[in-house]
């Protein structure tokens, strides 16, 4: 028998049968519950007007609050959840929350198609930041586009919103929100099928395993923020998919000694603040290739296993030295994250195999790092290129050296003669150069609308030039570059 989803909807309690598995929570919103506050914009998840608030029990009693895109999410993903909409704002008198007066009092409105998702965002802002500055403001709104306001009144309405004070209505509804969803507990993963299509969420790694064993060729489904474009964009439809997002052990994100170790299934949002105090570049990298709502669900495995050559997350953790844990029908293995990559989207991965978990070395004395993104927007665009670039100096000379790129090629991949040029030589300007002429012997970079084959060419040298301007010292570079 198929399993029914089971939510709350803005605190009523929902269960859905029958529909397509790969309904989109927006598509429901709009068709089966007539909540049209929602809007869709692009349906990949870039321009925020379809942005709604998921809430999960935090384990104490209280709840975390998410902001997502329900374009590009799917409906049997909130299962054992709380959504929350626009229209689940107010208060019973009518009492507008107080993200939705501020937008009012500040003008925040034009036509308004916007606006929905604008107060959901600053919804969760306010749930999640009790003192933000301008900056986290900012950054909360950054998977949000307005055509008419400019922005200005929006981010008064940021500040305004905070004048009533730290809680709302929501809170004093957390407690028996997550009682409700408590009642809603599996004790085995959800099957879902309607239509003559399955949905799996295994539950933990044992469920998974025998899954994958019985279903070998099944599609995954990760944090789904590429993987939705295929249904919404390409219109397919998959006999079967199995859902990662419930399988705790590969949420974790963990810090050894000697190594951080991050859950296939871990969101950029979970394991932004480890990676951003190790690596502050690394940390700004995240913030601009993805947006809140989007960095809240997708998962640093998905965005491996995807293995698109623009993706910006695999550049930087090859330059650290990652490495994967695959697990699968026959158990685990271990490999290096580059040697994952074979060709344009095809992978290491075999039948009945996932990405179990990333292992990232700590940095060690005398290390240096930075990433860089080159794109025509700043904020949650594909990558032209993106250049990340590890060194290791021992007593004046670059003992290992690590340079990895996205865009310049049908995977992520190390610039491998221009490594060479490093090692050995101590780090400074004429070394640099060497590097960089090397590498045009590593890369046969093609034309395409985001950039031609000669602009990433110089973009990637120019970006290891930075790296030595920024870490080879303000007299060398005075000296190597006037």
């Amino acid at each position: 028998m198929t399993d029914a989803i089971r939510f709350l909807l803005n605190g009523q309690p929902r269960v859905v049968e029958g529909l397509d598995p790969t309904t989109t929570v927006l598509e429901y919103l709009r068709g089966a519950e007539r909540l049209c506050g929602t809007k869709e914009g692009c349906a990949e998840g870039d321009c925020g007007a379809c942005t709604l608030v998921v809430a999960e029990p935090d384990g104490h009693g209280a709840l975390t609050y998410k902001a997502v895109n329900s374009c590009i999410r799917f409906l049997p993903t909130l299962d054992g959840k709380q959504l929350i909409t626009v229209e689940g704002l107010k208060d019973a008198d009518g009492t507008l929350h107080p993200a939705q007066q501020a937008m009012v009092d500040c003008h925040a409105s034009q036509c308004g198609y916007c606006t929905p998702g604008f107060v959901m965002s600053l919804f969760a802002l306010r749930h999640n930041n009790p003192d933000p500055s301008r900056e986290d403001m900012l950054q909360a709104l950054a998977g949000n586009l307005c055509r008419c306001t400019g922005y200005r009144p929006i981010l008064d309405a940021a500040k305004r919103m905070y004048d009533s004070g730290p809680s709302d209505a929501f809170e004093a509804r957390a407690t028996a929100a997550a009682r409700t969803m408590g009642q809603f507990d599996r004790l085995v993963g959800l099957r879902y099928e309607a239509n003559g299509l399955e949905f799996i969420a295994p539950r933990n790694l044992d469920e998974l395993t025998a899954v994958l064993k019985q279903y070998p060729q099944a599609h995954i489904l990760a944090g789904g923020t590429d993987f939705g474009l295929l249904v919404t964009k390409r219109h397919r439809r998959f006999d079967r998919l199995i859902y990662l997002g419930e399988a705790a052990e590969l949420r974790t994100v963990t810090e050894s000694a000697t190594h951080i170790e991050l859950g296939a299934g871990a969101t950029w949002s979970a394991a932004l603040p480890l990676l951003d105090w190790h690596w502050p570049s690394f940390g700004e990298l995240i913030r601009r290739f993805a947006s809140p709502p989007i960095r809240n669900v997708a998962t640093i495995g998905g965005n491996i296993a995807n293995a698109s050559p623009i993706g910006d997350g695999p550049p930087p953790l090859i330059a650290l030295g990652a490495s994967l844990l695959l697990l699968g029908p026959d158990g685990e293995r271990e490999l290096p994250l580059e040697d994952f990559f074979h060709d344009y989207r095809r992978t290491d991965r075999r039948p009945g195999e996932i990405v179990a978990l990333i292992r990232i070395p700590l940095p060690v004395p005398g290390s240096e790092f930075s990433v860089y993104k080159v794109s025509k927007r700043l904020d949650q665009d594909i990558s032209a290129v993106c250049g990340a670039f590890a060194l290791r100096l021992q007593n004046g000379l670059i003992a290992e050296a690590r340079l990895s790129y996205g865009g310049m090629a049908a995977t992520p991949k190390r610039a491998r003669l221009a490594e060479n040029a490093l090692v050995g030589r101590p780090w400074n300007s004429a070394t640099a150069e060497a590097a960089a002429a090397a590498m045009a012997r590593d890369f046969t970079p093609l034309d395409d609308m985001r950039a031609s084959a000669g602009y990433r060419t110089l973009t990637a040298k120019n970006l290891l030039r930075r790296f030595h301007l920024e870490t080879a010292g303000a007299a060398n570079a005075r000296i190597a570059y006037g």
